[in-house]
């Protein structure tokens, strides 16, 4: 009977764990198909010009502000299945920070800028926002937290023995950090290699959780 009670209690707990999981592997995938969907078809949107945060703005920004909100929770709850699945100290909370960093990013919208929503003045506005200056505080967390996650997971899969994925980690994550400090130094097309940056670094780690999961 206590076998059996032990068994059932384990069960239980990797079917939590899974589940947990579950949502960290969805979130990324789904906050990348639909900013990008939106990149292609929304009028006067261009990834070289605009980054995806802008997409939060015109008649259609409640599609990113929900996009930025539903992959934050997802991204938050699956920081617990990875809290479960890896003995990482780090890991989970710079997951978690990343989920809250995307929450925020579209509680906080950023403002109309350079021709998009068309209608808007091109160039950047003279003045910006208070919910402007929270959006770009909130995507400094989120962006700094997926990078360290990265690393982080390159450290781990390293102390592995698991090559390729540690080499994998890495990439993802100085994918990221270059074209953030790309876009940040004004280099050409500097929304698209963030946004191919942060895109990447979160597949990334939506695959690891979908990985996870499936042991």
């Amino acid at each position: 009977m206590t076998t059996l009670a032990a068994r059932t209690v384990n069960v239980t707990a990797t079917t939590r764990t899974r589940a947990l999981l579950t949502c960290a592997a969805v979130g990324g995938p789904l906050w990348a198909a639909v900013a990008l969907a939106q990149a292609a078809t929304r009028d006067g949107f261009d990834l070289t010009r605009h980054p995806l945060s802008v997409l939060s703005n015109g008649s259609l920004g409640w599609l990113q502000i929900t996009n930025f909100v539903v992959a934050g929770v997802l991204t938050m709850i699956g920081a617990a299945g990875l809290r479960r699945a890896l003995p990482s100290r780090w890991l989970p909370r710079l997951v978690a920070a990343n989920g809250a960093g995307m929450f925020a990013a579209g509680v906080f919208t950023m403002d109309p800028a350079d021709g998009f929503p068309a209608g808007t003045p091109y160039g950047m506005p003279a003045t910006l926002s208070w919910h402007s200056y929270g959006h770009m505080a909130a995507g400094t967390v989120a962006f700094a937290a997926s990078i360290a996650a990265c690393y982080v997971l390159a450290r781990h899969f390293g102390r592995a023995g698991q090559r390729a994925a540690a080499v994998g980690s890495a990439v993802a994550g100085t994918a990221l950090l270059a074209g953030d400090l790309w876009a940040m130094s004004g280099g050409a097309a500097g929304s698209l290699t963030l946004a191919v940056g942060a895109i990447t670094a979160l597949l990334w780690v939506s695959g690891v959780a979908a990985w996870l999961a499936r042991r």
